[in-house]
This record gives C-alpha cells, sequence and structure tokens, in this order.
C-alpha cells in the first residue's frame, strides 16, 4: 500500500512539473496535438470558403452541395431529420436549407403515410443537373489538394479521420471505451 501511494506521489509529481497545454500555447509553443487539431479546423474552413468563391458564380454553396449529395446518397427514403443527423446539423437548420433548395426546385418534400411530421426527400432531375455542375467545379478542386497523396494515405486519412468523427459523435468517451 505504502508503494502504490509513492507511485501515485510521484506520477502526481510529475504532472505538475510536466506544463499543461495551455502554459505550452501561452508561452508561444505548441504540441502536436495542438497543431494537428488546428490544422483540422483551418484545412476545413479553408476548404469551405474555397468552394463557396468557386460555386458562387453558379449560385450554389458548399452547404447546398452538401445536402444535396447527402439526399441523393441516402439509403431508402430520406427522411429529413436523418440527412440532418448525417450532416451533423441541427433540425432547424436542414429546415431552412431545405426550404431553399426546395423553393429553387432542387429538392422536393414528400410527406410520409405513416406520419405527417416525417418528410421524405429527394433531389430533383433540376437538382441533379444542378449537383453535376457542382461537381464538375469542385473535382479539379479536390484532384489538385489531394495531388501526390497515395491512394494508401487518403486511405489512411478517411480511416483516421472517420475515427476522430467517431469519438466526437460519441461525446469524446473516455480513455480506454472507444477505438
Amino acid at each position: 500500500m505504502a508503494g502504490e501511494q509513492a507511485g501515485r506521489a510521484k506520477s502526481a509529481a510529475e504532472e505538475e512539473a510536466t506544463p499543461s497545454n495551455f502554459a505550452i500555447y501561452r508561452a508561444g509553443g505548441t504540441t502536436p496535438e495542438i497543431q494537428l487539431t488546428i490544422a483540422l479546423i483551418l484545412v476545413a474552413r479553408r476548404w469551405r470558403a474555397l468552394l463557396d468563391e468557386r460555386l458562387r458564380p453558379i449560385e450554389q454553396s458548399s452547404a447546398r452541395m452538401e445536402a444535396m449529395s447527402a439526399i441523393m446518397n441516402a439509403p431508402g427514403p430520406n427522411a429529413q431529420i436523418d440527412i440532418a443527423k448525417r450532416l451533423r446539423i441541427e433540425g432547424p437548420t436542414m429546415t431552412r436549407m431545405v426550404d431553399a433548395l426546395s423553393t429553387d426546385g432542387l429538392v422536393e418534400r414528400q410527406q410520409s403515410p405513416h406520419d405527417r411530421r416525417t418528410n421524405f426527400l429527394t433531389v430533383t432531375q433540376q437538382g441533379e443537373e444542378v449537383l453535376e455542375r457542382i461537381f464538375a467545379i469542385t473535382q479539379p478542386l479536390r484532384a489538385r489538394l489531394l495531388a501526390g497523396l497515395s491512394e494508401e494515405q487518403v486511405r489512411q486519412m478517411n480511416e483516421l479521420l472517420g475515427l476522430l468523427l467517431a469519438r466526437l459523435d460519441e461525446g469524446l468517451p473516455e480513455e480506454g471505451t472507444a477505438g
């Protein structure tokens, strides 16, 4: 028991001697973990901004592209709430997006015959044509972004980002309880 307490005391002393991430950052330093999380934010933010800039001339955006793509690729009947969950956005945000897409004739809502509170979504023919134009713009950008990366590197990045996303979706479970 005395050995256990000494081990715990040593760990606590070692922890006190190790500066916190904030102390490191405040002093102008960083850690690989801080760099990674900042890079994830900046890459996502810059990618969306670039897409929005390139899609603006055809009156589209990355958010509209994401919504229509999710609706088109969802399995089975596409309940609006399920699409919102898939995009990891709130229901009211999805409702506003679908309202705009529907007004533009790109998406249709169909009320569920079993639950009038549920809307099923489909991309219209016009929506598919717009989405095809969007992909024609984004495909070369994606190719340039990923140029020089091997298929294996892309696969590994997908795997790692999938793991991080799953942990975030789970609410960052305690250590040792998830992937």
